[in-house]
């Protein structure tokens, strides 16, 4: 039986698919129907789905997050050494996609990432005009240059998952441009 209950090959499935599904109990999106409950009115007071002795990291769950924060630390320390490709727009500037209130420069690993990229978007056909730039610059100089909340989408439309953002947060995007920096006073604070 296959995971959406009818028959049919088996779908492989997402880590991504486990978090969603405790996110937000209420949020359907992507799961089986459960309970066919409707989501409450705003300012209803809602009960934990989860006991609160359940909910306490366990020390796999601290493992996992801690393998992952290395995993993307080192990930994100070989984007900042490769230089990669940007495209560029009809005005020769850098091309980007804005979504949900925050930009995103796009940038490929290599020539057949932008291939895969332009023909997704139906514009295999034309010349794509890019520059060849280092991910560290990119991060520093070409996010502040932009004035708006801006990170870095990589092989944005590639198969197999091989896609990376790079969010505008401390630790990836100068701490002038980060959106998770609060300032107190005058004084940044984390």
């Amino acid at each position: 039986m296959a995971e959406g209950g009818g028959e049919g090959p088996e779908i492989p499935r997402s880590r991504l698919y486990d978090y969603l599904e405790k996110a937000d109990p209420y949020d359907t999106a992507g799961q089986t129907p459960q309970d066919g409950g409707e989501r409450p009115a705003p300012g209803t007071l809602l009960v934990a789905a989860v006991p609160p002795t359940a909910a306490a990291p366990s020390p796999a769950t601290s493992d996992d997050i801690a393998r992952a924060r290395r995993e993307f630390a080192a990930l994100l320390g070989e984007f900042r050494r490769t230089p990669v490709l940007v495209p560029l727009d009809d005005n020769a500037d850098l091309l980007v996609g804005d979504y949900r209130g925050v930009r995103w420069i796009y940038a490929f690993s290599d020539e057949s990432a932008l291939a895969r990229f332009a023909i997704a978007r139906g514009e295999g056909s034309r010349e794509w005009a890019y520059r060849r730039v280092l991910g560290a610059r990119l991060l520093d100089a070409g996010v502040p240059a932009t004035g708006v909340p801006c990170g870095v989408a990589l092989d944005v439309g590639s198969e197999d998952d091989d896609g990376v953002l790079f969010p505008p947060v401390v630790g990836i995007v100068p701490d002038a441009v980060a959106l998770d920096v609060e300032t107190v006073d005058g004084e940044e604070s984390r």
